[in-house]
């Protein structure tokens, strides 16, 4: 389980994050939403240890307090950034060995395939051998979900996967999230659309200047038009 408690983050001399509390636990779905420039962003990667933190962050019961970005990577944590940070020049195949961890004395239950990864999105296996700087945003973000996936991270940390997405693509990034959960993966997904949230989320969380202004069921979000009036509508 990974725990977040009394959590600040800085950029420089900003200070971004004030005392932030959260937690997502085995097989669970966890959203968190908020406005642009709300914090959402940083902390992922606080977690991911790509930006200064301080208060205490602990994955199954070990901190992750001064860990590099690979090590908690070899915990089991897996992060897809925003910016999808593909290897342009490498086939969609070679992006996804490059996720593989090889020697890794961590367990996995059903460690994930190739075939696992095309089986879910059936347009990169058609595009398998094609340089992935070519491929569409859809795509591309599509393959940095599934790079990281090769590693067989027990949770993942999403930012924003459905940002500039056809319709058609979202469903299938929706549907493939809840057959992650079915195996047993934990996912914190950083969205801005609502309805996602109430449509595959366990839990939903709203961070509002840095802060977690609201917990709860997608069924009491649904109901509070104060705090989605307040930290969510334009």
């Amino acid at each position: 389980m990974l725990k977040v408690s009394q959590l600040h983050a800085f950029y420089a001399k900003s200070h971004i994050l004030h005392g932030v509390d959260f937690y997502a636990q085995e097989g669970e779905i966890v959203t968190l939403l908020g406005r642009n420039g709300s914090g959402r962003s940083t902390l992922a990667k606080a977690v991911v240890g790509q930006v200064r933190w301080e208060g205490e962050i602990t994955w199954n019961d070990q901190s992750l307090l001064d860990l590099k970005p690979f090590q908690i990577a070899r915990l089991g944590i897996g992060y897809v950034p925003e910016s999808r940070e593909i290897f342009p020049n490498l086939t969609v195949q070679q992006n996804l060995s490059l996720g593989q961890q090889k020697g890794s004395s961590r367990r996995v239950h059903v460690p994930w395939t190739f075939e696992d990864m095309y089986l879910m999105f059936p347009r990169l296996k058609e595009r398998r051998a094609v340089p992935a700087g070519v491929l569409s945003g859809g795509e591309q973000q599509m393959l940095t979900l599934c790079r990281t996936l090769m590693g067989n991270p027990s949770l993942i940390i999403v930012d924003e996967p459905t940002e500039g997405l056809a319709p058609k693509i979202v469903d299938l990034v929706k549907q493939n999230f809840l057959l992650l959960k079915q195996r047993g993966l934990s996912i914190f997904l950083i969205e801005q659309k609502l309805t996602i949230a109430l449509d595959i989320s366990d839990r939903v969380l709203v961070m509002g200047h840095g802060k977690i202004v609201f917990e709860g069921s997608p069924q009491s979000l649904s109901k509070d038009q104060s705090i989605r009036k307040e930290w969510l509508e334009v």
